[in-house]
């Protein structure tokens, strides 16, 4: 990466020691929490130049997907429970840039959060909440939330449930297939027809204000897509973008057709723009950024070249494989630099073999609803540690996008439980910015 094109962050706030605290937001006041400062060094968290990091909390547990409200209160929802508690309203108090405020509520692990029309929607790993909230955007009943979905499909791998709502009150939730390759057990044969398609391996739609609806009373909104865990719906386009966990190993059971370091290369991770009845073609299909095609799957038939599949949707992007996007936000705000208005950030919880890059903040130059350039590196070295020659290990995992009442950009880290906020303090000059390279 062109080191000329970054300023490197500057003091960063917050070191947040968490203790447990009020479940319930109508009851006692919540404990506040001691927050101390602690500067990062320069080199941590690189940025384009005008932008700087912060470090907002700390010691979160596993924090997954995140929303902000309108008054600037944070929740994040939680991988893992922590003090019993599944999702987290964190408060900045006395506006210093530190959280010193915890309430923990919903008996609940998952992924899924965000917040549409009054409510505060949440998953777990099988079932979709909501939460009433005031005007001042607090959860009105925080012990007794609303079910709208149960009975998703709940495996041991994959089980995210992230969710994204629609202008029209429906609401859409990622059901991932637990088979990576839907081969049969203990072989490289694929399973034909892939019967995994009818539960999994899709998005399925339900109505945000409805409540009590099954797996049945969902629609399959679009399939083909092993894993999605970063999703959102773009206002400018009225639809559904979503971000493909690829396939694993190619060269386990077809080392005729591909060598160790292609199956650590192959394939892409992939954007697509969604609308109803939309197939992207897993398990049959994979894309090879290489080739930059549509390559029929080994388990059915293919050999590294062949085509397949000539009906399938083809993605809006890709990006080098086994990056795990685990976050897809369109920037709506007028904070950032022009070029980044609309555009579409992404985090990536893992690593590229083929770049030696990972646990990063991507994004996509959007214009009139379609991407306008090639992707760019916009937050790099979360890691902490070189990642071609790592001297230790990695110290966060970018997890969870939100964007900020003021135009901020957070970022969760469901390793080390890190929030960190990203802002913009270049002048009027350089709204133009040159972007990040990769």
């Amino acid at each position: 990466m062109n080191k000329t094109l970054f300023s490197f962050s500057c003091l960063i706030t917050g070191l947040l020691v968490v203790n447990s605290l009020q479940t319930d937001a109508s009851s006692a006041p919540p404990k506040k929490t001691a927050a101390t400062v602690r500067p990062i060094k320069s080199a941590d968290v690189k940025l384009p130049a005008g932008f700087s990091a912060s470090i907002v909390a700390e010691d979160l547990g596993s924090p997954r997907h995140v929303v902000v409200s309108k008054t600037g209160d944070i929740y994040v929802k939680l991988a893992k429970l922590k003090d019993g508690k599944g999702i987290y309203r964190l408060r900045d108090t006395n506006k210093d840039g530190v959280v010193d405020e915890q309430v923990g509520f919903a008996d609940y692990p998952g992924t899924g959060i965000l917040i549409k029309d009054g409510y505060l929607y949440a998953s777990s790993n099988n079932s979709i909440y909501r939460y009433k909230l005031t005007d001042n955007q607090e959860v009105i009943n925080p012990e007794k939330p609303e079910k709208l979905v149960s009975g998703l499909r709940e495996k041991d791998r994959d089980k995210s449930k992230s969710i994204a709502v629609d202008n029209q009150g429906n609401i859409y939730v990622n059901i991932a297939s637990d088979n990576d390759r839907c081969r049969e057990p203990g072989t490289g044969k694929g399973i034909m027809p892939c019967s995994l398609l009818d539960s999994a391996a899709g998005i399925w739609r339900f109505k945000a204000n409805v409540l009590d609806q099954s797996f049945a009373s969902g629609v399959r909104y679009a399939t083909g897509l092993k894993n999605v865990v970063g999703l959102d719906w773009n206002t400018k386009t009225n639809s559904l973008f979503v971000m493909q966990h690829g396939r694993g190993a190619f060269d386990d059971f077809y080392p005729q057709y591909y060598t160790p370091k292609q199956s650590a290369e192959l394939p892409a991770e992939t954007m697509y723009e969604l609308h109803q009845g939309d197939d992207a073609g897993w398990p049959y299909v994979y894309y090879d950024q290489f080739q930059k095609k549509k390559i029929m799957a080994p388990e059915y038939g293919g050999d590294g070249k062949k085509t397949g599949a000539a009906k399938t949707i083809d993605p809006i992007a890709a990006f080098p494989a086994h990056m795990g996007p685990n976050a897809l936000l369109f920037y709506t705000g007028t904070a950032f630099p022009e070029r980044y208005r609309n555009g579409a950030f992404i985090a990536f919880h893992g690593q590229s073999q083929e770049l030696h890059k990972g646990y990063l903040i991507g994004f996509v130059p959007f214009k009139n609803g379609k991407p306008s350039g090639p992707w760019e590196i916009f937050a790099d070295n979360f890691a902490g540690t070189d990642l071609v020659k790592p001297t230790g290990p990695v110290q966060h995992r970018p997890c969870g996008l939100a964007q900020g009442p003021d135009g901020s950009l957070y970022v969760t880290d469901d390793l080390n439980g890190t929030l960190f906020r990203i802002s913009y303090q270049g002048s009027a000059s350089t709204k133009k910015a040159t972007p990040s390279q990769k």
